[in-house]
């Protein structure tokens, strides 16, 4: 096994979490979530050549990457899938799965966001892996958190 290939398994491992996290946000199916961390592992393998220390934290790039796949198989699957407008209520004890099922009905770029927010990201790692300002950030977040906060509150009544 060559040394790049040996390295990248290793920040893989190391970093796993990422594309489980990501995979949870945006595939509704177990085969959806297997297709979908394949098809990230494969497009990591193949950016990993041009992936520099220098240019930033390796679980950065890994978000950068891993969301851009997330959010294109979230476009495929929506142009061949009608989705529930309504995400169904939460049994009482799966608060977390409902945070969840919450997320997954929120757009690309806010899930994103979602995620990287309860990964603690700081607002400036969050807008270096999306592109976008702190201040949009910041803004989005808020807005986000208060919507959310809603519909889990409004759920639960």
């Amino acid at each position: 096994m060559s040394d790049v290939h040996t390295r990248f398994e290793t920040l893989l491992e190391q970093h796993g979490g990422i594309v489980g996290k990501v995979v949870r946000i945006y595939a509704r199916t177990a085969d959806d979530r297997r297709d979908l961390a394949q098809e990230i592992a494969t497009q990591l393998w193949r950016a990993f050549p041009r992936y520099e220390d220098r240019l930033g934290k390796f679980s950065t790039w890994m978000y950068r990457i891993a969301l851009n796949v997330g959010i294109s198989h979230l476009r495929r699957v929506r142009t061949f899938e009608v989705l529930d407008d309504g995400v169904p209520a939460p049994e009482p004890d799966d608060q977390l799965e409902a945070l969840y099922a919450r997320i997954r009905a929120l757009d690309g770029l806010d899930r994103a966001l979602v995620l990287l927010y309860l990964e603690d990201r700081s607002y400036a790692e969050i807008a270096d892996v999306l592109g976008i300002s702190e201040a949009n950030v910041a803004t989005k977040l808020s807005r986000l958190r208060t919507r959310l906060r809603e519909q889990l509150t409004g759920a639960a009544s």
